[in-house]
């Protein structure tokens, strides 16, 4: 069993923080950047190819998510002995929101968004924003993106409890030594 502790105890946090920081990073930084480089360009279907390449690397995040989720969530019970109850029980609900808001976001959301894509005679960009599929798109496109949100704060405060059960259950430091 210590073999086991000595593995997941920094293997867990390792995952969680590689993901949180591939969704932030995804989110804050690639997919605007993405869509303004391509707007810049004056393509005329710049939304739509921009669009296709984040829907693909979204595909990879929220995968990453729910596999990365499932997995904390199982090895929670090994790793969590040393914590509290409250503790155990915040940071398993917190690995639960992000393992099904992922999976909602991949095989729901994103699904549907594809699906209403492909429904359209033309580009997004050229469809008019009054257009019931746009303004449907778009709707979805909220969600994806308040679904994306919440499941990385329920990742971040996964991510501190573990951080600080691990910094709990390691030996105090000895001065001089």
């Amino acid at each position: 069993m210590k073999i086991l502790d000595a593995i997941l105890k920094p293997l867990r946090p390792l995952l969680l923080g590689l993901w949180l920081g591939a969704a932030i990073f995804f989110g804050a930084a690639v997919a605007p950047n993405l869509f303004g480089v391509l707007r810049a360009a004056n393509l005329a279907n710049a939304n739509e190819l921009a669009g296709t390449i984040v829907t693909r690397l979204l595909a990879i995040i929220n995968r990453g998510g729910f596999e990365i989720g499932l997995f904390l969530l199982v090895t929670a019970y090994f790793a969590s002995k040393y914590e509290t109850r409250l503790a155990r029980f915040a940071e398993m609900s917190s690995l639960a929101i992000l393992a099904i808001l992922t999976g909602v976001s991949h095989w729901v959301i994103s699904a549907r968004m594809l699906a209403i894509r492909a429904s359209l005679s033309a580009p997004i960009d050229q469809i008019a924003s009054s257009d019931p599929r746009r303004i449907e798109f778009d709707s979805w496109h909220r969600y994806s993106t308040t679904v994306m949100g919440v499941a990385v704060i329920a990742g971040l405060i996964a991510f501190l409890i573990m951080a600080g059960a691990r910094h709990k259950s390691e030996p105090p430091a000895i001065a001089g030594g």
